[in-house]
């Protein structure tokens, strides 16, 4: 059990917040209602991850000699039977801030409550790590910073055009850090890309005639000629050869991403990491 205080405003009045979690829920809904009697200080007592009896006894008794309200947020049954007993018992009000709202959901959907605590937190970490992917690759996108790699959970390599950007962004939202280097004959690969691991990178292949109408497209939308070197068939098998060939260095996998969604070609890059790491 890990117990916090704090105030809200000047005055006498305490409110125990109790939680088999955090408590920040509660909290929040304290502080809430506390500005609606502006007149009155509200110092809060925060008890979070309440895990046993013993626990509970020691607030209740706390509240008692000190006639405060205990406000919480107990998800596990037995906890809350008993918090609602004893507080009974012992004359001192507390309220539950999470059963009106669950029982409503389990009356109207039909279906039972999980009772575990700590859920939401959960929820949060999942968040941030998705934000996180998403911001790395953001900032290792297309080369852009070599030293991301190593840093990786992913690394894609590949020619223009075969959806290295998209597959990471997608990667990014699966919480994979994702980074990316496009593949021409022209610039060296960075040399960190020999030092990863084989099962850290994939390399992204494609028809050349496929490849030659998406660049084409491509160069329409920009209003370009598609006559330039960039759409050539010459400079496509050209680029595909040195791709290639950096691979098999590499040792990397190699996915065809002919015809395939985004969607399709992540699944594939997902199976090859788990096949890789069992």
């Amino acid at each position: 059990m890990v117990q916090s205080e704090r105030g809200i405003c000047l005055g006498h009045e305490t409110v125990y917040i109790v939680s088999d979690s955090v408590g920040e829920t509660a909290e929040y809904v304290v502080r809430a209602v506390s500005t609606q009697f502006s007149n009155e200080f509200v110092e809060i007592k925060r008890f979070s991850h309440v895990e046993d009896i013993a626990d509970l006894e020691e607030i209740i008794k706390s509240a008692k000699e000190k006639n405060s309200i205990i406000a919480y947020t107990i998800v596990i049954s037995s906890l809350k039977t008993y918090l609602d007993c004893r507080s009974a018992e012992e004359d001192v009000m507390a309220v539950d801030l999470l059963s009106p709202l669950m029982n409503a959901f389990e009356q109207k959907y039909q279906t039972v409550p999980n009772h575990q605590p700590k859920l939401m937190r959960k929820l949060d970490d999942d968040y941030f790590n998705r934000i996180a992917a998403i911001e790395f690759a953001v900032k290792y996108d297309d080369g852009r910073d070599p030293s991301g790699l190593i840093r990786a959970d992913i690394v894609l390599i590949g020619v223009s055009r075969t959806s290295k950007t998209p597959l990471s962004m997608y990667l990014a939202h699966q919480r994979y850090k994702v980074a990316n280097v496009p593949l021409v004959p022209e610039v060296p690969p960075p040399a960190e890309l020999f030092k990863l691991p084989r099962n850290k990178c994939i390399g992204l292949m494609i028809n050349p005639d496929q490849l030659n109408g998406i660049r084409k497209e491509r160069l329409k939308s920009l209003g370009l000629s598609s006559d330039i070197n960039y759409a050539s068939y010459e400079r496509i098998l050209k680029e595909l050869d040195h791709a290639e060939s950096i691979m098999k260095r590499v040792g990397c996998p190699i996915i065809d991403v002919t015809n395939k969604a985004v969607e399709e070609t992540a699944s594939l890059i997902i199976d090859l990491l788990n096949k890789e790491r069992s």
